[in-house]
Formats: structure tokens, C-alpha cells, sequence
């Protein structure tokens, strides 16, 4: 689910006119986990321009409104999701709290880092979700510490089925600002791929273990 079409076409526009999204069809990327890919996304760069932090820091609050009401606490899933979740915590005059990956093997032995309650209500803000994998582990993480996990959030998703899979068997609703087809439509109308080059990036998101460039 994205926000609304509109909005989801302007994240799309932003994140690929900032190459917070890059499209390389015929020069493919390698991500860590061996698969070739035509996209790579770094959301963190929205974080350099003010213009586009802002309007996708009050997409991600009317999100959390729209869809989950109002929180006790805004989480945000370490590292991509710290600093927008504090932005949205803020925008929204919410405490925050942050997820790291594991817990700290020394000090406190924290997993969860900031002040929170059992039984408080949380929204989980993340900023891209491939597989789900380290979302879920987060909000695994906030389930046991008795805290109420109303969602998440995240501002891309290729949306593949396995995330789709994982979410479900979570019971974990999610949401994202905008997503892969959006994000393709966008570059289509702007001239950024050809008619060719958005048929291998449609052939990659059905199945990206088998496409070859």
C-alpha cells in the first residue's frame, strides 16, 4: 500500500532526481547478497536536501495518522530509519525511540535505545524494505519488550513477494511512500529509461535471481 498516487509519483520524482535511486539496466549492481540488479537505493541521501526531507517526513506523519492513528512512541530501525524517524517523532511532538540490529554486547546490553513503556503503542519507521528481513527483526524486538506494534512505514519497496510473505505471517501491517512501479513510471514519464530498458527492469522485479542484463 502506498500513500496516495499523486504523493507516491512525487517521492518517486525526487528520490530518482536525487539518485537516492539509481537505474543502471545494462550495467547492473551487485548487491551483498550476489544478486545483479539494475536499481540500487540509498534513502539516506533524501536526508541532504531540506526540501525533500520535509515533504517526506510529513508523508511518512500523515501516514501514521491516516493509517494507524496516533502513536505513544515512533521507533525507527537502525541505521536507515534513525534519522527519519526522529524527524517524524518530531513533526509529530512524539517521543522516539530507535531498534539497533542486535543488542549491544556491552554497556546495558541494549537492543532498544531511548525511554518507552510496556504496552505503548508504536509505529516502526524504516526507510526501504527489500526481503523485510531486518524490519521484522525489529519488530520482533519491540514485541518483546511488551510494546504494541501498530506498523511500519517505509518510504521504498521493490515489492517482492517474499516481503509481502513475511509481513503476513508477522501480522505486521506496512505502508510505503512510494514503490517499484511507481518509482518505474516516474522515470518512464521523465525520460530516464526507454520503452526496452523498463521491460528488463519489470523482467528483474518478477525475478531477480534469474535476470541477466
Amino acid at each position: 500500500m502506498i500513500l496516495n498516487e499523486d504523493k507516491a509519483l512525487k517521492v518517486a520524482e525526487y528520490l530518482l532526481q536525487i539518485k537516492a535511486i539509481k537505474l543502471s539496466p545494462n550495467k547492473p549492481f551487485t548487491w551483498a547478497s550476489g544478486i545483479n540488479s539494475p536499481i540500487y537505493c540509498d534513502n539516506r541521501v533524501t536526508l541532504s536536501y531540506p526540501q525533500i526531507r520535509t515533504f517526506i517526513r510529513q508523508g511518512y506523519a500523515e501516514s501514521v495518522l491516516e493509517h494507524f492513528g496516533r502513536p505513544d512512541v515512533i521507533a525507527g530501525v537502525a541505521t536507515g530509519g534513525i534519522a527519519q524517524g526522529a524527524l517524524v517523532a518530531q513533526e509529530l511532538g512524539l517521543p522516539f525511540i530507535y531498534v539497533r540490529s542486535e543488542a549491544k554486547a556491552h554497556g546495558m546490553g541494549n537492543q532498544i535505545e531511548g525511554y518507552y513503556e510496556e504496552g505503548q503503542k508504536v509505529v516502526v519507521i524504516e526507510d526501504l524494505i527489500s526481503t523485510g528481513g531486518s524490519s521484522l527483526k525489529a519488530i520482533d524486538a519491540l514485541r518483546e519488550a511488551k510494546l504494541d506494534v501498530r506498523g511500519l512505514i517505509a518510504i521504498f519497496t521493490y515489492g517482492f513477494d517474499v516481503a509481502h510473505s513475511n509481513f503476513a505471517e508477522a501480522e505486521c501491517p506496512y505502508m510505503t511512500l512510494t514503490d517499484y512501479p511507481t518509482m518505474l513510471k516516474s522515470a518512464l514519464k521523465n525520460s530516464l529509461i526507454s520503452k526496452d530498458e523498463l521491460k528488463s527492469l519489470e523482467e528483474w522485479r518478477s525475478s531477480p535471481k534469474e535476470w541477466k542484463k
